[in-house]
């Protein structure tokens, strides 16, 4: 694929993203894609699971946001530094099998991650992605921020 072309699908990928429309955003990964994400244990794999991905965090966040910072482009890969946000209003689910986080209600703004996708015939083949699950947590109160205290500290 050109660099073109790899720019155009990591577009589409955000227009997806960005609209929840999961169907078009299944139509630009091929079959077989493996997506490998921070947070989970196990690669997510074919289309079956990148539903479940981005599903995961459209429940999580329905009003999810992400804005691209920084982008490097090659024939066969994309690279990506970006900002998220949202409003957490449905349950979190870090990982297949693991246990579920009810919603907190509260907005996450300018959450930061990384991804890095492979492409081959105008698909996404291989994903990784590397959101910052640690600031995610301590926007919504589930975890201390650097200096703070825990929300479930005890005297």
């Amino acid at each position: 694929m050109s660099i073109q072309e790899n720019i155009r699908l990591d577009d589409e990928m955000r227009a997806a993203w960005n609209s929840h429309d999961i169907e078009k955003f299944l139509a630009i990964c091929d079959d077989n894609i493996i997506w490998h994400d921070v947070a989970s244990p196990q690669p997510y794999r074919g289309k079956k699971g990148a539903r479940q991905f981005i599903q995961g965090w459209i429940t999580a966040l329905p009003d999810l946001n992400y804005q691209e910072k920084n982008r490097l482009v090659t024939e066969d890969a994309v690279a990506v530094e970006f900002e998220f946000s949202g409003t957490n209003s449905g349950r979190i689910q870090i990982a297949p099998g693991a246990g579920a986080i009810a919603a907190t209600g509260k907005k996450v703004t300018a959450a930061k991650g990384t991804y890095f996708g492979r492409t081959r015939g105008g698909k996404w083949v291989e994903f990784s992605s590397y959101p910052d699950v640690a600031g995610l947590m301590m926007q919504l109160g589930l975890m201390p921020k650097p200096g703070g205290t825990a929300a479930a500290k005890s005297n």
